[in-house]
């Protein structure tokens, strides 16, 4: 059976179809809402007056709580000022389609949560619960979690600002501990000419670590650090531009050192996890009398066997006679100077979002923000978290996507 030769056209030719750009869309002007906290003795407030008043100049609109700045000293006339609007009932502000909280999203949050909000706050791991996820989950929740949220440089600015407020608050704390007044030894610490510098031990090279090793030495005292990440030693004698005494984490070296030292700081991070105990009851049973322990990492579960959570109003606790501050957040006991922090970082943030056309129009073009997304219209998108609780996990980049 003969075939037959295909027959091709001289007029045949193709065509390039249109290509579809990506629109930019239209500004929104963003209604914010700021609640009063309540729980975990928190004191800070997620924007403060200053930050209130640029977004205020630019159409958006801010909704406060009355006395929702009273830890952090701002009053209701300092936002009204700026241009906020005072609510004297909680509910009133949780009407606004987006919420910032300067604590994670509580139980007693709940009851005022609206269908399809987005919320920005921490998150807390520690004392996340299924239950309250599921609760978001259900009203189809955006949130975003400050620990998560990430720069242009792929740092994580909101930590790192806490740490920075931690590491030094760390020294002025031990300070005040080590005096006369607190029954603490009655050392100066740093010292001054003539006598012995105070010997500090810091565990972990990270920013707390840093800075509280910034502050000991700007104050006089010397200064041990202790870290298994050489590579955080290294950067550590960088970032000063000098040489401080550094070791790895062996126990032997490191008991030697907390026998003779007056303050030992605990500045270990884990990412996702439980901080290591490196420091036992034993080491701390041999540490002198009076000497002061400040767990900084007790928000993790603490690096020293014998740390107990504490409060601000009751911050000590003496254990083998060692004075342990163990308060889990200590950035909130300066609570001006965190807010300023917070708030230099989640204005400009606003800005953006307002310029972009929303939160979620802003997330189709920052990969920065999606980190910082933990869930998406009730869908949950942070791996840890649904395996740490059994439950469904979706990738957000296709959530987006599909929106699209």
């Amino acid at each position: 059976m003969a075939t037959t030769r295909p027959v091709i056209s001289g007029g045949f030719s193709f065509e390039t179809q249109e290509e579809k750009l990506d629109i930019k869309p239209q500004s929104a002007k963003l209604t914010i809402g700021i609640p009063k906290e309540t729980v975990l003795q928190e004191n800070r407030v997620a924007l403060i007056p200053e930050a209130i008043n640029v977004l205020v100049s630019n159409g958006h609109q801010v909704i406060v709580e009355t006395k929702a700045g009273e830890g952090s000293k701002y009053s209701d006339n300092d936002f009204s000022e700026a241009g906020a609007q005072i609510a004297l009932k909680k509910k009133e502000v949780y009407k606004a389609p987006m919420l910032i909280k300067s604590a994670p999203v509580m139980e007693d949050d709940m009851q005022f949560l609206q269908m399809n909000q987005t919320i920005i706050s921490p998150i807390h791991l520690s004392m996340l619960k299924k239950e309250l996820l599921e609760k978001m989950m259900e009203k189809k929740i955006t949130a975003l979690g400050f620990e998560n949220l990430k720069d242009d440089s792929g740092t994580y600015p909101i930590v790192r600002c806490m740490s920075e407020i931690a590491g030094s608050a760390a020294m002025l704390i031990a300070g005040q501990f080590l005096g006369s007044r607190e029954n603490g030894k009655g050392v100066l610490l740093g010292g001054i000419s003539g006598i012995p510098p105070t010997k500090v031990i810091i565990i972990g090279a990270g920013v707390v670590g840093e800075f509280a090793t910034r502050t000991a030495l700007a104050m006089g005292a010397s200064v041990k650090v202790f870290d298994n990440n050489v590579y955080r030693l290294k950067r550590l004698q960088n970032n000063l531009g000098m040489r401080v005494w550094t070791s790895v984490m062996e126990p032997r070296i490191l008991a030697k050192q907390l026998k003779t030292c007056e303050v030992a700081v605990g500045a270990l991070t884990n990412e996702g996890g439980r901080s290591p105990i490196v420091v036992t009851e034993e080491m701390v049973e041999a540490m002198r009398s009076g000497s002061v322990i400040i767990d900084v990492s007790i928000d993790r579960g603490g690096c020293f066997e014998t740390s107990e959570i504490t409060t601000h109003e009751h911050p000590t606790f003496v254990k083998h006679g060692v004075i342990h501050y163990c308060v889990p957040n200590i950035p909130s006991g300066y609570a001006r100077t965190a807010s300023h922090a917070i708030s230099n970082v989640l204005m400009p943030l606003l800005l953006d979002a307002g310029d972009a056309g929303g939160i979620e129009e802003m997330m189709w073009h920052n990969f920065n923000l999606r980190n910082g997304v933990y869930m998406y219209h009730g869908h949950l998108t942070d791996l840890y978290i649904s395996q740490r609780f059994d439950l469904k996990f979706t990738d957000l980049n296709l959530l987006i996507a599909s929106k699209r």
